[in-house]
């Protein structure tokens, strides 16, 4: 994510910490970049556990050694394949990528660890090339190959249709990696599982270049209660993670986040409110414990008399028709002026209002 930076020990930090979600596999950092990238993948593969550790790599043996020599579970190689990528960035021919593909996976199948092959701006490749190159990565020893969305371009019916391509002619492990240019990052990743992909790259809250990635939140919730698989991760886990992994980039979480933002399990029109108060699945799919989410009820110009009446009721208070409208009334004026009514300020509304009644 542009202008973020994790130290080794925030990196490690939140490692663990998807560890204990049950995150399969981390994708620690991209080796090669500076001697304090190495120093935060080590640190991560120092933690053990069940989670494989990636490194991401270029199709260069300098790349390559950068992540051998963090003790890494898993090579992530990458390489373009458009010929926007080939000509323009990589300045070289479709022979010499497919020749340092090949070899890169080559040098690495050799050094004992497993494999990712991943071809760059996927979406806008020739179709030819890509079963050319994802063939000889087969052939290579590739543990899984990858598809990626590298400029958000992809809808959920050309994504499908891609997957289904490679799927035609390998059997190989299959992954996705999706920007969310266009909004449809997470549409994308679930089109691209019921099509036959095996992996989907995720990041907590969506965090990446440009517009992000698929949300990590989002796609196990969407997997396990809109599609019924449910892929291992302790979802209790998942507001602790994402809120922690804003804290340590300096990046405030939208309240509207999907699951994990403050505003997930907010409410404050008196309608929804009052019918919350009496069953909560009236307007929650799911109760925010399932996330480690928290519900609240906020006091605003939207709010109704049941509110009112329930948190009085909280304190063993009860009040009049008329002072509940009239604190209510207050309510909703201070909410015109200024948004939410604090805790305190709604308080002070009622002691002003019911000690009225008693003057």
């Amino acid at each position: 994510m542009p202008g973020v930076r994790f130290t080794p020990a925030q990196k490690k930090d939140i490692a663990r910490m998807l560890m204990d979600a049950g995150v399969h596999q981390i994708e620690a950092g991209f080796a090669a970049v500076s001697d304090d990238e190495k120093r935060a993948i080590k640190e991560v593969v120092s933690l053990g556990g069940d989670a494989d550790i990636l490194s991401l790599a270029r199709a260069k043996k300098e790349d390559i050694d950068a992540a051998l020599s963090c003790d890494i579970d898993m090579i992530l190689i990458f390489i373009a394949t458009s010929d926007l990528h080939i000509e323009k960035k990589l300045r070289k021919s479709r022979e010499e990528v497919l020749e340092a593909a090949i070899s890169a996976i080559e040098y690495a199948r050799a050094h004992g660890v497993m494999v990712g092959f991943s071809t760059e701006d996927t979406t806008r490749s020739d179709r030819d090339f890509l079963r050319q190159i994802y063939t000889a990565a087969d052939a290579a020893g590739a543990d899984r190959i990858g598809i990626t969305d590298t400029v958000g371009c992809a809808t959920p019916e050309s994504i499908a249709d891609l997957v289904k391509f490679v799927r035609s002619f390998s059997k190989n492990r299959l992954s996705v990696h999706l920007h969310n240019d266009f909004g449809l990052a997470l549409a994308n990743a679930l089109s691209a599982v019921r099509a036959g992909a095996n992996a989907v790259s995720t990041t907590v809250c969506g965090f990446g270049e440009r517009a992000g990635n698929v949300p990590l939140e989002q796609f196990v919730m969407a997997m396990k209660f809109q599609y019924g698989i449910d892929l291992g991760i302790r979802t209790e886990k998942l507001t602790p993670l994402a809120r922690k992994v804003c804290e340590y980039a300096g990046v405030e979480m939208m309240p509207t986040q999907p699951w994990v933002g403050k505003n997930a399990f907010a409410h404050e029109s008196g309608i929804h409110v009052a019918a919350i108060l009496t069953d909560p699945s009236t307007y929650e799919f799911l109760p925010p414990e399932t996330v480690g989410n928290a519900r609240r009820i906020v006091i605003g110009k939207h709010s109704g008399r049941s509110l009112i009446s329930a948190k009085l009721a909280q304190r063993g208070m009860s009040a009049s028709p008329e002072k509940l409208d009239a604190i209510l009334k207050s309510v909703k004026r201070l909410g015109e002026k200024k948004g939410a009514v604090s805790e305190d300020e709604f308080w002070d509304m009622v002691e002003k209002v019911l000690r009225k009644e008693t003057d």
